[in-house]
């Protein structure tokens, strides 16, 4: 008998058709842990599991019934799911969500709370590491750093860590049942080495938490919206948090421990472009790593939704490369609306808004300029994947729903 004399293994008839077969559905009422390792030890394999329960091919039922579990009605192994608390429904569990459409909202973090700081780019700082962290501290987070945070790629000095070592990390830090929230420590480069080492089906099974960190790090931004989707914010990286403003410091503070539905333009020096209003799902990020991601299955185009794009270091013809790339790649088709975020240090700062006019104006859709947010100390925090309401000729940009539940 499964579990020594405790069963907690159940099955239900197999009456369920699909792909010609006809298929039962395999539970615990105790934990997924335990579910986890009774199909392991059975031989169904990990990708029949679905958010709280494995589909089994009518043929293996006899099987599983002799290995232990317990037949019961369709009907039983529901309310037992829902009496244990372990029924994940869709609606409420990572999944993937078609473009356009708002993402789901993970809980809001509070004071005592523990998030964990992994290294997924760049080479960390380490003395920044600790300001940043002092920081969250401070709010009442309690901070768990990833084993490979202060690492180093074993050949390439610009990466922190092997690929396959910040994306363990990463996953541990997701998966961690403990851990509300993941910040990352940095960007720089090499989120994009490690999406694809990703188990996405694992990280499914984990329970929503809230991600934070800009720059690089839209490309996990890009990947969790895609994969999982899931709202996350486009705010300060652990090492870039410590040296924020304080302005900046406390949005992003009340963002993730007592978020409301704000107008995320307010006090921002912005000027209109286009006019008009526009509704729509907040997309976007960091301009160059968008168009890196364009023609990969992480790619997150921008069709019913309203971008928001910042850049750094990027001379006026790159910034044109980048943005022509984003166009003939289909990224913008569709689009509602556009907030353009700081360009720092990109140059002639007349240029860079000549390009910007030249490539994004034709779009013919709601378009401001002269967003904070972005690699500025006094960078805003965007919560991507919420829905939003852009009023060009007001230059507010309103939240429809508070970005965390």
């Amino acid at each position: 008998m499964w579990h020594g004399d405790r069963v907690t293994i159940f099955i239900d008839p197999p009456a369920w058709p699909a792909h010609g077969r006809l298929w039962s559905h395999l539970v615990s009422d105790d934990s997924l842990d335990e579910l986890h390792r009774f199909a392991a030890h059975h031989g169904v394999p990990r990708r029949g599991f679905e958010r709280d329960h494995y589909d089994v091919p009518g043929e293996a039922y006899d099987r599983l019934v002799a290995g232990g579990a317990v037949p019961i009605s369709s009907r039983e192994l529901v309310a037992r799911l829902r009496d244990t608390g372990l029924r994940r429904r869709k609606a409420l569990a990572p999944a993937r969500r078609a473009v356009g459409n708002a993402l789901l909202r993970p809980p809001r973090l509070h004071p005592g709370d523990a998030v964990g700081v992994v290294a997924t780019s760049g080479v960390v700082p380490e003395e920044r590491l600790r300001v940043g962290m002092a920081r969250l501290e401070s709010w009442g987070l309690r901070v768990q750093l990833g084993q490979h945070v202060l690492g180093r790629h074993p050949s390439l000095g610009y990466l922190a860590a092997s690929d396959e070592d910040r994306a363990a990390d990463f996953a541990a830090a997701w998966a961690d049942a403990d851990l509300a929230g993941v910040w990352v420590a940095r960007g720089g480069y090499g989120a994009q080495r490690m999406v694809d080492l990703l188990d996405w089906r694992r990280l499914a099974e984990a329970e929503p938490k809230v991600l934070v960190g800009y720059s690089d790090v839209t490309a996990l931004h890009q990947a969790m919206a895609t994969r999982l989707g899931l709202v996350t914010l486009l705010g300060h990286v652990v090492t870039s948090l410590g040296d924020a403003t304080e302005k900046s410091a406390d949005q992003l503070r009340r963002l993730v421990l007592d978020p409301t539905a704000v107008d995320l333009l307010a006090g921002h020096d912005t000027s209109t472009l286009v006019g008009g209003a526009a509704a729509g799902v907040l997309v976007g990020g960091n301009l160059a790593v968008l168009a890196a991601d364009v023609g990969t299955p992480f790619s997150r185009p921008a069709a019913g939704g309203i971008a928001v794009l910042e850049e750094i270091g990027e001379e006026p013809y790159r910034v044109d490369r980048l943005l022509t790339q984003l166009i003939r790649g289909g990224w913008f088709s569709g689009v509602a609306g556009i907030v353009i975020g700081a360009f720092t240090d990109c140059g002639d700062p007349l240029e860079v808004d000549r390009v910007i006019e030249q490539r994004l104006v034709p779009l013919g859709v709601p378009l401001v300029r002269g967003f904070d947010a972005g690699h500025t100390r006094s960078s805003a925090t965007v919560p991507l994947g919420v829905a939003a309401m852009l009023d060009a000729d007001r230059r507010s940009l309103e939240l429809a729903v508070p970005p965390l539940a």
